[in-house]
């Protein structure tokens, strides 16, 4: 499967530490999953997309971009292919207008559940599909779900309304193509994890392939001289807290980060008011 890592703060930050030089980031892990790369970051509430099928650990473009990339929203990618050839058409992230959205799963059988998938995307968002994995479809599958709720796709992303179109989103997966299940390492089961940005918010969804996350730190490194550091960055974030920054990975990287295991269809984000949300999809 793919490997996800991003971010969502207050303040730009560098990916370079993160991506390149923790123990555990995502260059190592190109290793074991060289089916491309793509790294989605913002500037001026735009969404800038950069992507290769090649490893990230033998690309050029990934370490100069690496090492340039400043932002308070990122999102990083890279592919293990199971649907899709290697193609930068099938690399993620993909975007739609200020939407980015990356994934880490599978559909068994996409091939034969691809038409009727296709059937319950949004007439209007249909043409915007250009390669033939099953993420992609996904995607414009839960932009359909996010386009019903109030204010359309257009809307600041509040928890409210992302855990209802994911409980819908999840539910018409789930009809289609079985349920989704918790990963024991195999490759033909339903997963759908997930990180989905607007620049303004931040989410993540645990579809069966493990997440991690973390909103503050043992200790912030540049809390002597940060205008904005406050007791919350080195304390637990509860649902509804206010945070300064919020971090998915697929693998805890050794740094000072807390690192909290995402549990099996649950979901964690940050609004645009940088409120934490946590909630499930079997539970309100």
């Amino acid at each position: 499967m793919c490997r996800l890592f991003g971010f969502h703060s207050r303040l730009d930050s560098g990916v370079h530490r993160s991506l390149i030089d923790s123990e555990n980031g995502i260059i190592q892990q190109s290793d074991r999953h060289p089916d491309g790369w793509g790294m989605a970051y913002y500037k001026m509430q735009s969404p800038h997309l950069i992507k290769n099928d090649s490893r990230a650990r033998v690309c050029k473009i990934f370490e100069k971009v690496s090492g340039v990339v400043t932002s308070n929203t990122v999102l990083a990618h890279i592919r293990k292919s199971t649907i899709g050839e290697r193609s930068p058409l099938n690399t993620h992230p993909f975007q739609y207008g200020k939407w980015v959205f990356a994934h880490n799963g599978n559909l068994k059988n996409f091939t034969s559940l691809a038409t009727p998938m296709k059937q319950k995307i949004d007439r209007e968002l249909l043409p915007y599909i250009l390669g033939d994995t099953d993420s992609e479809v996904l995607f414009y599958l839960l932009l359909s779900q996010l386009k019903k709720q109030p204010g359309g796709l257009s809307a600041k992303l509040e928890g409210s309304s992302f855990q209802s179109a994911l409980k819908l989103w999840v539910t018409e997966v789930e009809t289609i193509a079985g349920p989704i299940t918790l990963s024991q390492g195999d490759y033909d089961q339903n997963y759908l994890s997930f990180v989905l940005t607007d620049g303004l918010s931040f989410y993540s969804f645990n579809g069966g392939q493990g997440l991690f996350f973390s909103s503050s730190k043992t200790r912030c490194l540049e809390r002597d001289h940060c205008s904005l550091f406050n007791r919350f960055c080195e304390t637990k974030a509860n649902h509804g807290d206010q945070v300064q920054h919020l971090l998915i990975s697929s693998e805890v990287i050794q740094n000072e980060n807390v690192w909290l295991p995402l549990p099996f269809k649950s979901y964690v984000g940050v609004n645009s008011n940088f409120e934490m949300q946590l909630g499930s999809i079997e539970t309100d």
